[in-house]
């Protein structure tokens, strides 16, 4: 049991544990994540005319970024696994690299803003792997919840 001003995955010795949720009600939650992956400019056109020589970038990143949602358990020590009912991956090349947005969805009794997060971070290491050799100072940049909503917390949007 926790109190307003405990940590919910310490127990009463201070030990780390998964959260019980067992009580907890299940409904619709989603969350939306967002970063980017900072890129030399003679990266980013071979990006948007189809030249990197390991392949289509954008799209095995998408399929990166959905294994690594479905993955985050096992990733994240205390993080519960929940059944995913739909991730969207979002990628455009930008001037500076590459844009990443990943919206997850689930009818469960805990939230998803790991698995989204997880996600992007898949997604942006992904790029980075497929374009090391051509630029190694490649970097994954600002990965932040962007909103979520459901669960008793409630509905949450970064100003």
């Amino acid at each position: 049991m926790t109190t307003e001003n405990s940590f919910t995955h310490l127990d009463d010795k201070g030990q780390a544990h998964m959260v019980d949720v067992t009580d907890r009600d299940v409904n619709i939650r989603t969350a939306t994540a967002s970063g980017w992956v900072k890129l030399s400019s003679t990266v980013v056109e071979l990006l948007r005319e189809g030249g990197v020589p390991k392949g289509d970038v954008l799209a095995t990143a998408r399929v990166a970024a959905i294994l690594g949602a479905k993955r985050t358990p096992d990733l994240i020590p205390l993080c519960h696994p929940i059944a995913l009912h739909g991730v969207d991956v979002e990628l455009e090349i930008i001037d500076q690299g590459v844009s990443i947005r990943v919206s997850v969805r689930t009818a469960d009794r805990t939230g998803v803003e790991m698995e989204a997060l997880t996600a992007v971070s898949v997604a942006g290491l992904t790029v980075i792997d497929m374009v090391k050799a051509l630029d190694p100072s490649a970097a994954i940049c600002d990965i932040r919840v962007e909103n979520k909503s459901g669960g008793r917390n409630g509905d949450w949007v970064r100003d």
